[in-house]
Order: structure tokens, then C-alpha cells, then sequence
């Protein structure tokens, strides 16, 4: 007669043969003696002078329990399971979820809303690896990497780089094998120093070295071209992102992510922004190919929505009207819809040269309510949880405590600043100190890894870490930013993602407001990016909150796997039961896994993966 575990496992897994049941019956003995000995054999310890100065050992796991696991054909994780990981086929090689445009245009929607992110009508993920192209290399470090990168690790074809603007030609030297994004005359009227210098005199400034004391910190780049103009705010310490439309067929926005720039794949023909309102210091859009005078208004009025006050928007375009003769300077005509549109949004042009026009959004919440001309409703109700809803025809964001002027914000978070999100300071810096000691250990932790590929030469000193082993981070549970400041604080020349989910309180707006990046995300759903985009993955407390949402674990690895490079990080720290969990299933995905024990007396561990770069 059966025992009651024997029956459960009945009800969990097919009928086995004798010597499968043998088989799994060797394999959980060795896991159970992995288990029991962990303390001693699979994990160092980890010993601390300093509070929360740890990971600073590590070991990697059994090289023979490795090839335990991976002989196994089947295993469950909870409800999910997974069978032998093989490659996905080389139509998946730019793959992005969620962008199906055929399986859009079949399901009836049209007007430019086949283009936007449907992750509803998504077919069934395939557990597979994403294998790289034939001709990929693995990125140059920074600052080398965001100047140059291999012209065979993005989809960029001939004609679409012959008809590119004016700008990117002479920017864009297409090498053999590379694709430099540089101009050969400094010298150039369209230069993009140049450029960035013209908007800073529109808006009063001597030159764009004086954005930050203007109240410039960050940026939403609308289309963005190769990330150029992105790339220089970035040498000026700015924090600009790119935001550009997905495309099946190449994309600009993916040749900026391989640059490792600030982006992310998304428009705004139907729906809105995943940002909060109140979050930008300046939108730019140059030449972006968005008919804002369309769909009454409902454009700008997105615009608004994530415009702080006193914020900017630059737009270039060649599309406006010219007058002047043949042999003079043309000027552009604003259109009357968006002139119309501009005063409806209380926005007051500041400056025209050419084609670029630069309006600054009110400071005075009232003006949208005074009568004084044709306004725009107020929306009601809060939009903190916005999540790609509908354009909606209404301005937010006025009642607000967050309502403050781009010029009249402290430097860094005050008492008074963290109060309007609802932290208090010590809390605040409780968690500033901890990812200080966080980032010291990380990077003491992954520098001789990275080093074991190139040993040093006899008789050279020990290497110290390099400031620019990785150049972005994907956060995929950022809190209050901490990991991005600490990194900033430390001098490392990356920038960091920070990704708020779903269900967790709702930080983005204090995230935004420090001057970083970051989005609104459900990691149910896959993440608007490219193949390859990240060098390094962190989550802290995110497989325990992926479990508390219903996630798929394994569905989740999978999509890690996909927007991480090869040979790219991967480090959670979590629970030793969604650890244990993880561990197990990046082995069959072919990730070096090592665990790390905390040792201070709680479960939690640290999961430190590596990906390989998978051929075949």
C-alpha cells in the first residue's frame, strides 16, 4: 500500500518507470546531503568587521551535484515545470514579447494601437535560451562602449543607416565591423554639442554645463535617433532617457540600449507613459515623427502630464512650416492647432530658432482653473499607479504635494521632500547606508570572478576593481533608489534602471524625484527591452514578492535570461527557500550559480549567477 508522500507524488508527476523512480529517488538524496551540509561544505563563511560588510566569500557549488541536476529531464518548481532547456530558433534572436504586430492587426486594432504593447494577446512563452547572432561580440566597457559598439550585435541594415538625419551621418562612421557614433569635425553647425548648447541659450543659460543649476537633472528623450544627444546629457551628468517605438525590423532604440544607454522600448498612440505624473525636468523630441497637433491635443497633454513644473519641452521639426527665400535662414511657423493646444496647457513658448521651439510649463497649479482661456479639464483622482492606461483628455498632477517648481528643489532629499512620499528620514538613511555597504561587497564579489578570465601576467601587482566592469543595472525591485545612489556615491561610471512592480508601495515618484531612472513594471509580463540589454540583474526581495503576486518564477528566469548579455550578472538576495528554488532551475538554464551565506543568523542568502554565452 502506498505511503501518503508516495501518493502525492502520483498526483505531481507522470507515471514513472522503475529505473526513472530510481533515478529521482539518487538525485533527492544528493540534494537532501547538499542541503545538510551547506553550512559547512557549499557555503563559506562570511565574516564581518563592519556592520553589513558581507559577501565577501564565496564558493562555487558542486561541480558533480551541478551535473546532477542537469541530468534531470523534468523539474517542478511549485506549479511550474520545465523540461530540458534547449535554444530558441534564430527568428528569436531581436525578440520582444508583447510587440506582435500581425497577431495585433488580427485582433482588430488599428489607428497605430497594432504598434503599442499588448502583452494580452501574446502567444504562449516558450522555455528556451535566446541565442545571440552569429556575428555578436560582447560590448566594450565604458566610456569605449558608448562611443563604439560591433555592428553584428544590433539589426541595423544598410538603408535604414543611409536614411538616417542629417546628424547621424556625419555621427555614424560604419567601420568593417563597428559602428562609431562620433563626428569627424567638432566643428559642425549640427554637431550635437552644438545643439545642446543652442537649447541652453533659448532657455537663458550661458551654456549646457549650467543645466543641473537650472533645475535640469532629467530628461525624456521621445524617439531618441542612436541615443546621441542622450549620450552627451549623459557626460554632463544628466539623467536622460530614451523612450522610442518598438520595430520588428531594427530599431534605433535598440542600437542606443547596445550603446548601454538610458532606454526602453514604448510610445504613446493609445496609452500612457509607465511614469507617474510630475516626473520629467525636460521632454525633447527631435524629428520623434509624433503629429502632436493630433488626436485633439491628447499628445501634449501626455506631455504635461509627466512635466514637472517649470519644466521644458524642445521639440525639433522639419515638418513645421518654413518662410524665408531660397539663399536666407528658414524659420519655422508653429501650426495653429498646436499653438492653440501650447496655451490650453498654460505653456509659454520661450524661444524659436529654425525648427526648434521650446515651451516651459506653468509653475501656478491655478492657471488651469482661471477662466482666463479655453482650459482643460482637471482629472479626478490620483494616477500613482499608472500603468499604460488609456490617453486620457484631462491635465494631472495639480493637486499634488509633489508640485514644485524644477528651480526651487534642494539638491538632495530633505526631511521636508521625503515627508511628501511618506519616509521618514531616518528610515530613509538606514537604507542609504546599508546599499553603501551593499555596493562595496558587490563589487568585491564580482571583480575576481571577472578577473578569472584574464589572469594576470607574472610579477603584475593584483588588479584593483575596475570602475567600469558593468556599464548599466537593471533594479528589479529598486525600493527608494538606494542601490543607484550608493553606485553614484562610489564613483562607478554606471547608471541604473530602477524598477518599481506592481503591488509593492509605489516608490517611483521619490525615485524620479532623486533624478534617476526608473519605470512601473509587472514582472507577470515581460519587460519592454531588447535581447541583450543589461550587464547586470539585481533584485532584492523579488522572488519572495513574485511569489506573493503569482508570478512564475521560471517565467521570469527565462525573461532575465533573455535581456541579459551574455556572460552578464545576475544577483538576487532573498529567502533561502526561493534561493534553493532558483538555484536549481538556473543550473538547467545553464547559469553558473553560487550561493552565499549570509551568516548572521537569518535565512536570507545572496544567489550570484553568471550567463553563458550560448552558440548552439
Amino acid at each position: 500500500m502506498k505511503s501518503p508522500s508516495l501518493k502525492n507524488l502520483s498526483k505531481n508527476f507522470r507515471s514513472r518507470s522503475p529505473f526513472e523512480w530510481l533515478l529521482l529517488f539518487l538525485v533527492s538524496v544528493l540534494v537532501v546531503i547538499a542541503l545538510l551540509g551547506s553550512s559547512s561544505s557549499t557555503f563559506n563563511s562570511v565574516t564581518s568587521s563592519v556592520k553589513n560588510d558581507i559577501y565577501t566569500n564565496y564558493r562555487k557549488l558542486k561541480e558533480q551535484a551541478r551535473s546532477d541536476y542537469l541530468e534531470l529531464k523534468s523539474l517542478a518548481v511549485g506549479e511550474n515545470q520545465i523540461k530540458d532547456v534547449g535554444v530558441c530558433g534564430k527568428e528569436r534572436e531581436n525578440y520582444v514579447p508583447c510587440y506582435n504586430v500581425s497577431a495585433n492587426i488580427l485582433a482588430g486594432l488599428k489607428d497605430g494601437e497594432e504598434l503599442d504593447r499588448h502583452c494580452e494577446l501574446s502567444q504562449e512563452r516558450q522555455y528556451c535560451l535566446i541565442r545571440p547572432p552569429k556575428d555578436y561580440k560582447i560590448p566594450l566597457s565604458w566610456p569605449a562602449g558608448r562611443d563604439v559598439i560591433w555592428s553584428g550585435n544590433v539589426k541595423l541594415t544598410k538603408d535604414q543607416f543611409l536614411s538616417s538625419g542629417s546628424i547621424m551621418k556625419r555621427l555614424m562612421l560604419l567601420e568593417e565591423n563597428q559602428i562609431a557614433f562620433h563626428s569627424q569635425d567638432g566643428m559642425m553647425v549640427d554637431d550635437v554639442k552644438d545643439y545642446s548648447h543652442q537649447i541652453a541659450e533659448m532657455i537663458g543659460l550661458g551654456s549646457d554645463t549650467e543645466f543641473l543649476q537650472a533645475g535640469v537633472r532629467t530628461v525624456l528623450d521621445i524617439g531618441c535617433g542612436f541615443g546621441s544627444f542622450s549620450a552627451h546629457l549623459l557626460s554632463l551628468n544628466l539623467m536622460a532617457l530614451c523612450v522610442a517605438a518598438y520595430g520588428s525590423s531594427g530599431s534605433h532604440v535598440q542600437v542606443a540600449l547596445e550603446r548601454g544607454l538610458p532606454a526602453v522600448i514604448g510610445n504613446f498612440i493609445s496609452k500612457q507613459l509607465p511614469f507617474p505624473s510630475l516626473s520629467y525636468d525636460m521632454v525633447h523630441c527631435a524629428q520623434c515623427g509624433v503629429i502632436w497637433d493630433s488626436k485633439d491635443g491628447l499628445f501634449l497633454i501626455e506631455i504635461d502630464r509627466v512635466l514637472k513644473p517649470g519644466g521644458y519641452f524642445v521639440l525639433t521639426s522639419s515638418t513645421t512650416q518654413q518662410q524665408g527665400s531660397s539663399t536666407g535662414a528658414k524659420k519655422g511657423i508653429m501650426s495653429a492647432p498646436l499653438e492653440e493646444f501650447t496655451k490650453k496647457l498654460c505653456w509659454s513658448l520661450l524661444e524659436q530658432q529654425d525648427e526648434t521651439f521650446i515651451w516651459q510649463k506653468t509653475v501656478d497649479s491655478q492657471c488651469y482653473t482661471s477662466g482666463k482661456q479655453d482650459t482643460i479639464p482637471i482629472c479626478k483622482g490620483q494616477d500613482m499607479q499608472l500603468y499604460y492606461q488609456p490617453l486620457a483628455h484631462c491635465i494631472s498632477g495639480t493637486g499634488s504635494d509633489r508640485w514644485v517648481p524644477i528651480h526651487s528643489r534642494s539638491d538632495s532629499m530633505n526631511s521636508t521632500e521625503l515627508k511628501v512620499h511618506g519616509v521618514y528620514p531616518d528610515t530613509f538613511f538606514e537604507d542609504s547606508e546599508f546599499w553603501k555597504s551593499a555596493v562595496r561587497n558587490y563589487w568585491s564579489l564580482l571583480s575576481p570572478l571577472i578577473f578569472s578570465d584574464h589572469p594576470k601576467r607574472p610579477g603584475d601587482d593584483d588588479p584593483l576593481p575596475p570602475y567600469n566592469m558593468v556599464r548599466n543595472v537593471l533594479d528589479m525591485n529598486a525600493h527608494y533608489g538606494g542601490l543607484n545612489a550608493a553606485l553614484l556615491e562610489a564613483g562607478k561610471s554606471v547608471w541604473v534602471m530602477n524598477v518599481v512592480p506592481l503591488g509593492v508601495h509605489n516608490t517611483l515618484p521619490l525615485i524620479l524625484d532623486r533624478g534617476f531612472a526608473g519605470v512601473l513594471h509587472n514582472w507577470c509580463e515581460p519587460f519592454p527591452t531588447y535581447p541583450r540589454t543589461y550587464d547586470l540583474l539585481h533584485g532584492s526581495g523579488l522572488l519572495s514578492h513574485l511569489e506573493s503576486q503569482g508570478c512564475s518564477i521560471v517565467e521570469v528566469l527565462f525573461e532575465m535570461d533573455r535581456i541579459l548579455r551574455p556572460e552578464g550578472w545576475i544577483i538576487l538576495s532573498d529567502k533561502l527557500g526561493p534561493i534553493e528554488k532558483v538555484r536549481m532551475v538556473a543550473t538547467q538554464m545553464r547559469w553558473e550559480a553560487r550561493v552565499v551565506d549570509l551568516q548572521d543568523g537569518s535565512d536570507q542568502r545572496l544567489l550570484v549567477c553568471q550567463k553563458s554565452f550560448v552558440r548552439k
